[in-house]
């Protein structure tokens, strides 16, 4: 009985401060679907851009990585690349650092923290399922810290302002647009067909 209530205790605390970062915040730790995520690891290369020697690739961040699950499958495709999540809600936070302790995740680090405060400066990739807002907040970042040939992947909302290299939809009922962009010198500029896909319908494709 004790035990039972401990438990009911733990999870309407881990609950109550889920709810609270969220009110704090406004951006509650949404999961990226399976289809979403099955999207975005489709739309990526094999191999990552070589971004700085021709034997080492950018290391790979996602920003807001939630409960760990697309930080776990970024791992898994690649390997032999250095995987960080960057997350700052307290409790998916701990829920995914447990995860990337499992076994087969070696090349994956799940830290504690802002990403806004998160040097970006070595990445090859950097995956993000943020609010149009908060894609907007983050563009400033991203074009003054990533290095020219890094690739950006965001899930459901473009990124104001840039033109995309690639776009998917993911196979869910709202047909989730995946968008890929790769940092270049005039990647910046205004693109009108760069906007998110009309609702119901999938995003169309850039690639041949």
């Amino acid at each position: 009985m004790n035990f039972d209530i401990w438990a009911l205790g733990g999870a309407l605390l881990a609950i109550a401060v889920v709810f609270i970062w969220t009110i704090r915040t406004g951006s509650p730790p949404t999961p990226t679907s399976p289809a979403a995520r099955r999207a975005m690891l489709a739309i990526l290369p094999r191999h990552l851009p070589r971004v700085f020697t021709e034997d080492k690739p950018g290391a790979i961040y996602e920003l807001g990585a939630g409960w760990g699950g697309m930080a776990l499958a970024l791992a898994r495709q690649y390997p032999d690349d250095s995987v960080a999540g960057v997350e700052l809600a307290p409790v998916p936070w701990l829920v995914a650092k447990c995860r990337s302790m499992m076994p087969g995740h070696g090349n994956l680090e799940i830290r504690y923290g802002d990403f806004h405060a998160s040097d970006l400066s070595d990445a090859g990739l950097v995956v993000c399922y943020l609010s149009a807002d908060g894609l907007a907040r983050l563009k400033p970042k991203l074009e003054d810290e990533l290095p020219k040939g890094a690739l950006v992947l965001s899930n459901t909302f473009a990124m104001p302002g840039w033109r995309r290299t690639d776009e998917t939809a993911a196979g869910d009922i709202y047909h989730s647009p995946v968008y890929l962009y790769e940092m270049s010198d005039d990647m910046t500029e205004e693109d009108r067909g760069a906007v998110v896909a009309t609702e119901g319908k999938p995003a169309r494709r850039n690639r041949p």
